[in-house]
């Protein structure tokens, strides 16, 4: 059986839009697209036909991905805030400066927005942690130490 994928609720919500998006949106557009290439003669140099097919394969990949993770997933509960868990809010010290991030599951990550993946060595460096702690990091170039600030 396959590891469940850990989701806010947020993140739930956002995959039964795309679903739906693609679903009833997306894949009938496409349908129609090929419908209408075809039409227009001799398949083998009709690019419109070849991308639209591409661009079928591409939706019926992700419908394919999306129905995945929800027939397979586990909503991240409140955690403690005593403690480093998934779904935590982390505030953090590094080299005498002050960051932010919050742990989630690994399809909701996101670098930029400072959502890091529960499996990426930091995060699991920091799980089970508490505030005040001081926490070493395998780095890629070297080790480095965070101060855990507050969990939220």
């Amino acid at each position: 059986m396959a590891q469940k994928s850990l989701i806010t609720n947020e993140k739930l919500n956002e995959l039964q839009k795309e679903l739906h998006e693609l679903l009833y949106i997306k894949r009938p557009a496409v349908i129609e697209a090929i419908q209408i290439a075809r039409e227009n003669g001799d398949l083998s140099e009709n690019a419109d036909y070849h991308a639209a097919k591409e661009e079928q394969g591409l939706i019926e990949a992700r419908i394919a991905e999306v129905v995945e993770y929800l027939n397979n997933y586990e909503i991240i509960s409140d955690s403690k805030t005593d403690i480093v868990g998934v779904g935590s809010k982390i505030k953090y010290e590094k080299n005498g400066k002050e960051y932010e991030c919050t742990i989630v599951g690994e399809i909701e990550s996101d670098i930029f927005s400072d959502k890091i993946s529960n499996v990426s060595p930091f995060a699991i460096a920091l799980l089970g942690h508490k505030a005040g702690e001081e926490v070493a990091i395998l780095g890629i170039e070297k080790p480095y130490k965070v101060k855990i600030k507050s969990i939220s």
